[in-house]
């Protein structure tokens, strides 16, 4: 760890089991591997969300030593993880060649990794069509719920699934993932980015959260950190907050985003509890 503090900046104050929800952030606040981020966030943070950037060769960038000694960091440091499936592939791909084996991909990485224990696994279920037409919908969900049913052949609860808002109403897949019992990956900063009313998301899908993404949005550019969300968005984001016992993932992917982050979220949080006294 000390060789670490000296090669990076260090966070100075835990936020550990300050907040009623669990305040995660990513795997890659540092330009370095996985083991090296959880030693230098993991005394600071309840959880870690794993960044799976690419699908392909999961054994050797999970090695059962690296297994091993996430799971021996999760101890030590009192942490748990999520994990964020590769977006590289997709099960709702046109192509049959290309969503087929994705299912498969799938879950090869779930049954991996679940030896870590992860609070949920976030997907990402694209939707490239060119239009919002109903037989067109009919076709994108049919592909999706097939290939749902292939990935679900793991042995999980539906709920660990968690499907990620993104640029389309996530109501065109209200009702699969009512068939399938699966729960929601609220990414605010999407919602916010596409122009989506957030507190009504969060209200009427509030039992089926298991995780929210959180992170900054200007001039169409999100992922940025938290002072440079829209003003307007703030005090409705602290009111689902307020209300959310689930994870919330600060989705950042730099120190200085991070650290920014974190002050600007004290800081809200605490001008938020004193105007609710």
């Amino acid at each position: 760890m000390t060789h670490l503090s000296n090669k990076y900046p260090r966070l100075t104050k835990s936020h550990k089991g300050v907040y009623p929800f669990k305040l995660s952030t990513t795997s890659y606040i540092y330009p370095d591997d996985y083991i090296p981020n959880i030693k230098m966030l993991g005394p600071f943070i309840d959880e870690i969300e794993l960044l799976l950037f690419e699908s392909a060769d999961i054994e050797s960038l999970f090695p059962a030593s690296v297994i091993g000694e996430l799971c021996r960091l999760a101890t030590n440091f009192n942490l748990s993880y999520n994990v964020h499936l590769p977006t590289d592939i997709s099960i709702s791909d046109q192509g049959f060649s290309q969503r087929y084996p994705a299912a498969d991909t799938y879950v090869r990485i779930i049954e991996h990794l679940l030896p870590l224990n992860p609070s949920t696994f976030s997907l990402h279920i694209p939707y490239k069509e060119d239009n919002f037409e109903n037989m067109t919908v009919k076709k994108w969900r049919d592909r999706v719920r097939l290939n749902l049913e292939r990935l679900l052949r793991v042995e999980i609860d539906g709920d660990l699934l968690s499907i990620e808002t993104m640029d389309y109403p996530i109501e065109l897949l209200e009702d699969v993932i009512e068939d399938f019992n699966l729960s929601i990956c609220m990414d605010v900063g999407h919602l916010i980015r596409y122009g989506y009313d957030i507190a009504e998301l969060f209200n009427r899908f509030f039992s089926k959260i298991s995780i929210i993404h959180l992170h900054g949005v200007e001039n169409n550019h999100d992922h940025l950190s938290l002072d440079r969300l829209p003003k307007g968005a703030i005090d409705p984001i602290l009111r689902i907050l307020k209300r959310f016992g689930g994870t919330v993932s600060v989705e950042v992917f730099s120190y200085n985003d991070l650290s920014a982050s974190l002050q600007f979220l004290e800081r809200c949080w605490k001008n938020f509890k004193s105007t609710e006294a």
